[in-house]
């Protein structure tokens, strides 16, 4: 196709339109009908604690993949290669294992909200705030990044104002989130769901059809030039210059932001919190781990066509599936795959969202109400102020997102990040649920101390061979903070059996007292 990369945008058929005016129209209907059903902050914010597991599973899938592939996971595999679907393969299905079997358990047992409310009665109230503060900022600016990220795709594919575009999702998401809360998230991202697989894997074969095979694809690829020939490697060299080489993906990914992110990231682990059982919430990870092998293919290979299908000098990779979408696909099926880059794309616009508002909600204001009051937040009191969360949160992403104009790699930018903070917060993670004398004072140190290390790291120069090396921070700052938690820990008092009881990997699988106390916490 010699005309792939022309500048104007596509003009859109009448069957395009119809698709995506039904699929936003579906949207606010959920909305409208779940609002009859939020009645009180455990509603909005866990949908009744009644998901079943097979909707869990869907709209994790849907909350991430939303957030760092059609686009720019895209994007990442148009600039450097196959390298980036580790995420979605070695980052996907053994992390998702690892925190079905020993962290979700624990969250839902303990009949929390947020992950900050867990490490709140793991180690102390300090622990729960300062972690509450630093995903509640993070998740803010993750909604600025979803929204710029759906500004550029309507903006290349439809050719509207980007300003526009962003206060359109605004508007949209806004509506249905606020109205009905988790349920009407996860429902909607069902759907989402289903539209993102039918239009990704209609993507996939129209582009491999239309280059002439796999085999087709690498040729013309490698004669692009030797910068080139690294691009079909999924482990790359240790020195290679790009964020991916293999150590960073085994030990920094594999081991360290993977399970960080799985177990550690509250839009993630908000809709096991919502599942109606413990089997509920561990079956809906294992079925989201499950799906996520599926998306590699979804997104590397269109981000691999692009390469052949437009050119290799695109100065932004993350343009490369919107202009996709708007120069490849013929009409109706660039309506459907329109319909389901919109779907990813709102699906983790709507999770930020209800997380961060359930974080601010439950871990800051909550907990400052409690202080001077003495007494928790009450459920009408929750909705309310959870709604107002809400409002102001998807307004200001909206203010927040054009500064990100001119920012290359957004996927870059959400792997440093998260780097900055996943390392320390895996670390107090798994140490207090696996080892009885992690202390409460061990976990504060570990923390605060690491994410100084943290930012020490990223912000000297010549330690790593990249230029984004977020890989080896998380892997250096994960094993920097054990140290500082286990040390702090063995020179503080343990804690009593009482504060921890029901939260201790060994003392749950032997003690049966404490599965009654389990019970009790639950019920």
């Amino acid at each position: 196709m010699n005309d792939i990369g022309v500048a104007e945008p596509a003009t859109l058929a009448a069957i395009d339109v119809f698709i995506i005016g039904l699929y936003i129209l579906g949207v606010f209907v959920v909305g409208a009908f779940f609002m009859r059903y939020v009645r009180s902050a455990t509603d909005l914010f866990v949908a009744g604690k009644a998901l079943p597991f097979w909707a869990v599973g869907m709209s994790i899938v849907v909350s991430d993949i939303g957030a760092v592939s059609f686009i720019s996971v895209s994007g990442a595999t148009y600039t450097y290669g196959i390298a980036a679907a580790n995420f979605d393969w070695i980052g996907s299905m053994p992390a998702m294992m690892v925190a079905a079997f020993i962290f979700i358990p624990y969250y839902w047992r303990a009949g929390v909200y947020t992950i900050p409310e867990f490490l709140g009665k793991r180690y102390n109230t300090y622990v729960q705030v300062i972690h509450a503060i630093i995903w509640g900022i993070f998740l803010i600016t993750m909604l600025a990044v979803m929204l710029w990220m759906t500004s550029l795709m309507l903006s290349t594919v439809l050719g509207i104002n980007v300003y526009l575009a962003i206060w359109m999702m605004v508007i949209i998401v806004g509506i249905y989130t606020l109205a009905g809360g988790l349920s009407a998230v996860v429902l909607t991202d069902v759907v989402q769901m289903i539209v993102m697989f039918v239009g990704g894997f209609a993507m996939v074969a129209l582009c491999i059809w239309e280059i002439g095979g796999w085999g087709a694809m690498q040729e013309q690829i490698l004669a692009h030039g030797p910068e080139y020939e690294h691009h079909f490697d999924l482990l790359l060299p240790h020195d290679a210059d790009t964020p991916y080489p293999w150590t960073g993906i085994v030990f920094g990914l594999g081991i360290v932001l993977a399970i960080g992110y799985m177990a550690g990231n509250q839009a993630v682990v908000q809709r096991t919190l919502g599942a109606r059982s413990e089997w509920d919430c561990k079956g809906g990870m294992l079925f989201a781990g499950f799906l996520k092998v599926f998306i590699p293919i979804l997104v590397a290979l269109p981000g691999l066509a692009a390469i052949v299908l437009i050119g290799p000098d695109l100065a932004d990779g993350d343009a490369a599936m919107p202009m996709m979408i708007r120069d490849l696909l013929p009409p109706g099926l660039r309506g459907l795959m329109f319909a389901a880059l919109f779907a990813a794309l709102m699906s983790s616009v709507d999770s930020y969202l209800n997380s961060s508002s359930t974080i601010w909600t439950n871990d800051l204001y909550g907990r400052l109400l409690h202080t001077i009051q003495g007494r928790p937040i009450s459920q009408r009191h929750g909705l309310i102020v959870g709604r107002v969360f809400m409002g102001v949160f998807i307004v200001l992403a909206g203010l927040i997102a054009p500064l990100l104009e001119g920012q290359e790699a957004i996927y870059n930018f959400i792997q440093t990040s998260l780097s900055m903070f996943q390392g320390p917060v895996f670390a107090i993670l798994l140490l207090g649920i696996m080892w009885r004398r992690t202390t409460q004072w061990g976990g504060l140190a570990g923390l605060v101390i690491g994410v100084a290390f943290t930012t020490i790291l990223h912000n000297t120069e010549g330690l790593f061979p990249s230029d984004a090396p977020f890989l080896f921070v998380a892997m250096w700052s994960f094993l920097f903070s054990l140290a500082v938690t286990a040390i702090v820990s063995l020179l503080t008092p343990p804690d009593p059996d009482d504060k921890v009881r029901g939260l201790i990997f060994s003392q749950v699988i032997q003690d049966g007292k404490v599965q009654r106390v389990l019970q009790e916490r639950v019920e």
